[in-house]
């Protein structure tokens, strides 16, 4: 059993950078994050420790400490400053590269284009997007694009951890169906989420089963893993090493291992060292075979 690490895997800059913000600001006192900073249980446990507490972004005045978090998923300006005007200290810890979607979004929308975020509308990162203005359309299938009214001109944008080819297909879908419209396209699926699922498609070439580490609730660590399936493996995402049955492995085997962009290095190292554990378990053939013969 071999274990081969995809070559872009793990946390990204943006994740890394909201924790060492939130490691800050519970240095300086009482802190209450608005919802998750990252979709990882293992991250929630960790800031717990620290004495964060809990609260919710669209509960203005609901937090019992004066400052607060906004997570790396963002939130919509509306919400920002709901908090501000009531008299709390706001750190925000959105990742510079869903900052970029906003900012794109708002772009497309001063220039008079009919705003498209394709996503998951239930996403906190989308429902942020959206915030600022309530008359955008989310869509995620190709039967979404027969609910958007008739526009000269649409801009669309992405969620940051959307697949790209998903994201291109919906634009050539919606160009199809409005043939006389104009649609400007501005691509915000996040590099981080390009390398990773690039670097999927490598591990896919070499490898029959696939191990994706992170949060359940995690859109990028999903799409890892139904992307592995759509690509011949067989494949399982596991928040932690505990999770890993040896039933899975079979002497001979390569076995790849991935994980989201907002999984922890040591979590993953847990997970290697877990693997191997298991690979030096498993029997000789020629073992197996014998003790087969004996029980015969």
């Amino acid at each position: 059993m071999n274990i081969t690490l995809a070559k872009h895997h793990g946390m990204c800059f943006g994740v890394r950078q909201a924790l060492r913000s939130t490691h800050d600001a519970a240095k300086r006192g009482p802190v209450t994050l608005l919802g998750q900073l990252v979709h990882n249980p293992l991250v929630d446990a960790h800031l717990r420790t620290l004495g964060v507490q809990q609260g919710t972004l669209d509960s203005p005045g609901s937090a019992p400490t004066r400052e607060v978090i906004i997570s790396a998923h963002g939130a919509s300006d509306r919400d920002r400053s709901a908090w501000k005007d009531i008299g709390h200290q706001v750190t925000d810890t959105t990742c510079p590269l869903v900052r970029k979607a906003h900012d794109a979004l708002a772009t497309l929308v001063e220039g008079g284009y009919f705003p498209v975020v394709i996503g998951q509308a239930t996403h906190v990162e989308v429902r942020g997007l959206v915030g600022d203005f309530p008359h955008a359309q989310v869509v995620l299938e190709d039967s979404d694009l027969d609910h958007l009214p008739h526009h000269r001109r649409y801009g669309v944008i992405s969620q940051t951890t959307q697949p790209l080819l998903r994201v291109l297909h919906l634009v050539e879908a919606l160009k199809q169906q409005h043939p006389q419209s104009e649609v400007r396209f501005v691509d915000t699926v996040c590099h981080p989420t390009k390398q990773r699922q690039s670097a999927l498609e490598d591990l896919c070439g070499q490898c029959q089963v696939i191990i994706v580490v992170g949060g359940r609730n995690s859109n990028n660590t999903r799409q890892l893993t139904e992307a592995a399936r759509q690509l011949g493996c067989t494949a399982h995402q596991i928040e932690r090493p505990s999770e890993i049955d040896p039933a899975w492995f079979s002497r001979g085997q390569e076995v790849g291992v991935t994980a989201g962009t907002s999984t922890l290095d040591e979590t993953v190292r847990e997970v290697v060292d877990r693997l191997k554990s298991i690979a030096a378990e498993l029997p000789q053939p020629g073992l197996f075979h014998s003790l087969l013969k004996q029980k015969s």
